[in-house]
């Protein structure tokens, strides 16, 4: 993690609602899979509010460890629909947001929150409904004093996340979606979903062709077996 230094710099041009509409219609697992990017999906930040998935443009925070002052600000500069993407590190010894800073959010209409680091209050935010992503829990509270960045790229969960970029999450983790991968990423998801559903209108008829995993794990161990004569 690169050390922090204060600066608050100007969000990028957001994505249309229907982009956005048309990415949270899709599982995370869908458009992991369509986009094939190494860095671009995680399952190391798990949602620890109680339903509902997330989607929306990246408004992006780095902090120092322990101090929340400018996830604050984030809160009052970033718009509706914005998801605060906060790059902690990977620290959870001092929780960031607790539940005044997501009850203020999900007033001011913020999507939700990506923590690469520590919430607390969990009890609240665990009845409540804005979708808040958290590598850990931890009851120690922050300092208020900087510095920080907004608006800058960061890295959470293994993620590169840039400012306007898409994050997309749901039960199983979140992904990463650039604006210029959208149509991909919403044309592999669309086929993924298909296929998905053709295979399970097989297995509830009982007419599932699993012959492939025959042949693949007998064409493995073929090779294995080639090897070990060498």
């Amino acid at each position: 993690m690169a050390k922090p230094v204060a600066q608050v710099l100007d969000m990028p041009a957001r994505p249309s609602a229907d982009i956005i509409a048309a990415l949270g219609a899709h599982a995370v697992s869908h458009l992991a899979d369509a986009l094939r990017r190494p860095d671009g999906a995680t399952g190391e930040l798990r949602p620890r509010h109680r339903a509902g998935g997330l989607c929306g443009p990246a408004f992006t925070v780095r902090l120092p460890p322990g101090d929340n002052l400018f996830v604050q600000r984030a809160v009052d500069l970033a718009q509706p629909g914005d998801v605060i993407v906060v790059d902690v590190g990977g620290s959870t010894d001092v929780a960031v947001v607790g539940d005044i800073v997501s009850a203020w959010a999900a007033k001011r209409g913020v999507a939700g929150f990506v923590i690469d680091g520590a919430v607390r209050d969990l009890a609240d935010i665990s009845t409540h409904d804005l979708p808040v992503y958290a590598r850990g829990i931890s009851p120690k509270g922050p300092t208020r004093v900087g510095p920080g960045e907004i608006n800058v790229p960061v890295v959470v969960g293994g993620m590169a996340v840039r400012p306007g970029d898409i994050i997309v999450g749901d039960v199983d983790g979140l992904v990463v979606v650039r604006p210029e991968d959208v149509e991909r990423a919403l044309a592999g998801a669309g086929q993924l979903r298909t296929r998905e559903g053709e295979t399970h209108a097989q297995i509830a008829a009982g007419t599932l062709d699993r012959s492939w995993a025959e042949t693949a794990v007998a064409a493995c161990l073929a090779k294995a077996a080639e090897s070990s004569d060498e």
